[in-house]
């Protein structure tokens, strides 16, 4: 059984072509960036063969990026269509829909409702989805929801404190995104440390992140609500804050909703932070190492959250076994690592300095008297959508 995981982004295409029935081989992966701008770039290796391209491409749509996905797929990594079994998706949210479904108009419309939630997310998934559909009409597609791993949290967790009818008439409640990574960032340490009665606090940050507390394999709490625009701060968008500034900024500071919109999904976060300097964690470190106050304050903002959000979840889960970091800040940055954990050693956090330098994916950087485990690991999304997906067509 083959399956072609697409993780969809609104200016990008990667992909992945599985065969599960041998031990989910990776036959050949890809991508597009730069889509809808004047220049596009390609990439796809084929691991059958060893061979790669690297080139210049112009796609205006996703629908020129997803075409060459195709000719590529099938020079050489299969040899039709029908080889394919589904297209998997890792999809974001959808109004009254979860869990991993087949890609239906309902579903697409069900997402299309949770779009002003979604902004960056849901629009380009449906689009892209639609052209696959048109391109591969015989083959299913199936998406797996991030909100999906959160689906069992406790009331207490998910409810806001909000007339309830509003809630329950609009379906307002906290749900929770990276629900692929944090799955997998949880079964991989359970498989590590050889239990599954496990506390842990998992720690998914990119571009993109937010913090799980994890507690027997089930997601109890999670940063991200509603939408994506709470918890942790974000490369652009703004994390938690007092909803009052909005009624501040219009009322007394004399900005539309829509402005105080866009700043808040495109203008805040490490880039607000940051004076404009960068989006980008790598860019705002240099600045911080050259003097730059507002970037070190950014990156102390960002690390502090972070260290709140897992003392929190110490306190929630009632300990913590293990604290585990994925994504590509949580995998690469050491710095951003140890401000988080520093002055965690009250709950038995202890980092080794050495081991936290230039750790290797799956490395256990806790010191040796740690009573916490603090593991670095290379999440995997598209294995944990692939499998789901099997699932769903074996069913």
């Amino acid at each position: 059984m083959n399956i072609l995981i697409c993780n969809v982004g609104s200016t990008s295409l990667k992909y992945q072509l599985f065969d599960m029935d041998r031990g989910e081989k990776v036959l050949c992966s890809g991508g597009a960036e730069r889509v809808g701008a004047a220049k596009s770039l390609y990439y796809h290796t084929d691991n059958q063969s060893g061979t790669s391209i690297r080139m210049d491409a112009v796609f205006p749509t996703h629908r020129e990026a997803i075409e060459a996905m195709i000719s590529n797929l099938l020079d050489g990594c299969i040899e039709s269509l029908d080889d394919i079994s589904c297209v998997g998706f890792k999809v974001v949210h959808a109004k009254g829909v979860t869990g991993v479904q087949y890609l239906t108009e309902d579903v697409l419309k069900a997402m299309a409702d949770f779009n002003s939630v979604a902004p960056a997310h849901n629009p380009p998934y449906i689009a892209a989805i639609r052209q696959f559909a048109a391109l591969m009409p015989d083959t299913p597609l199936i998406g797996s929801f991030e909100t999906a791993f959160h689906a069992n949290m406790p009331a207490e967790a998910y409810l806001y404190p909000i007339p309830v009818e509003l809630s329950q008439k609009h379906a307002i409640r906290r749900y929770g995104f990276h629900g692929a990574s944090l799955e997998y960032l949880s079964t991989w340490t359970a498989k590590e440390m050889g239990r599954e009665d496990l506390k842990l606090v998992c720690c998914h940050l990119g571009g993109s992140g937010s913090l799980c507390a994890v507690k027997n394999g089930i997601s109890i709490d999670t940063t991200m609500g509603l939408g994506l625009q709470c918890g942790v701060l974000q490369n652009n968008r703004i994390g938690d804050m007092d909803p009052y500034i909005i009624f501040y900024l219009l009322e007394e500071c004399g900005m539309e909703l829509s402005e105080i919109k866009t700043m808040l999904q495109s203008k805040s976060g490490l880039l607000g932070l940051s004076g404009g300097v960068s989006n980008d964690l790598r860019d705002i470190q240099e600045a911080a190492d050259n003097g730059n106050e507002d970037c070190m304050n950014a990156l102390k903002t960002y690390a502090y959250g972070i260290k709140k959000y897992i003392g929190a979840y110490t306190a929630a889960l009632g300990g913590v076994d293990a604290i585990v970091f994925g994504g590509g800040i949580g995998r690469k940055s050491d710095r951003i690592r140890s401000m988080a954990l520093e002055g965690l050693e009250c709950f038995g956090v202890k980092l080794d300095a050495d081991k936290n330098r230039n750790p290797n994916g799956g490395d256990d950087i806790s010191a040796s008297d740690s009573k916490v485990r603090i593991y670095v690991v290379d999440t995997n999304e598209e294995i944990i959508v692939a499998r789901k997906a099997k699932a769903l067509l074996e069913q």
